[in-house]
């Protein structure tokens, strides 16, 4: 059973329906006890980052993250929810965030080193560039399309965590990886073959087979 964490800033029409497609059951919960016994955990999210720490917070969510992540329980956060598991963000004034990955979420500044202004958000369509073909979670996702909507993104020097990347006037972090957490900046669930098999290699591979 998948967990999809419930703060109020979270896809989870999309989510569900994609999971419901893979034919992978799952539980939405709005609260911490209501997913205690799942097997692996989604951290959806679409908004501003200060305000879904807040929800985070709220819903007492924060805590559980952490110990679940800590206790080895496969996590993946979607687009807003992969930024947050960083540490901090620059979106209305630094803001604190979950602290799993090293790196801090920035506004792409919308020009170039050249002067040249390009449009802000990155939105649409964009390819994947594959840095660790290896890594199971990245069975069969090929150098692909994959669709992102975003205007900040992260900056971390820590490349070891970087599964795949995309281009954008800079590097963007697409797919982040470390031990049993995962996340991708872009939409998994609208992103064609290659997001689905993403999330399938997540479900079924690092979720429901390995506990």
């Amino acid at each position: 059973m998948i967990g999809i964490i419930d703060y109020g800033m979270g896809n989870l029409f999309s989510v569900s329906k994609a999971l419901e497609r893979l034919e992978v059951d799952y539980i939405i919960g709005d609260h911490p006890d209501m997913l205690e016994d799942a097997q692996a955990l989604i951290l959806p999210g679409v908004g501003a980052f200060p305000d879904a720490m807040k929800a985070l917070k709220e819903h007492g969510f924060i805590k559980f993250i952490h110990k679940k992540i800590e206790e080895g329980v496969p996590f993946y956060g979607i687009c807003l929810g992969m930024q947050l598991l960083f540490e901090a963000s620059e979106e209305g004034g630094e803001t604190e965030g979950l602290g799993i990955f090293p790196g801090t979420i920035r506004r792409f500044e919308g020009k170039t080193a050249e002067g040249k202004t390009y449009k802000v958000p990155h939105m649409g369509w964009n390819q994947l560039e594959i840095h660790k073909p290896d890594h199971f979670v990245m069975e069969n996702v090929g150098e692909e399309y994959v669709y992102f909507v975003h205007s900040y993104v992260v900056d971390t020097k820590d490349e070891s965590i970087l599964l795949a990347t995309a281009d954008y006037h800079q590097q963007v972090p697409a797919i982040v990886g470390k031990g049993n957490v995962m996340a991708s900046q872009f939409h998994p669930e609208k992103s064609g073959r290659a997001g689905m098999q993403l999330l399938d290699n997540f479900c079924k591979r690092m979720a429901l087979e390995s506990r």
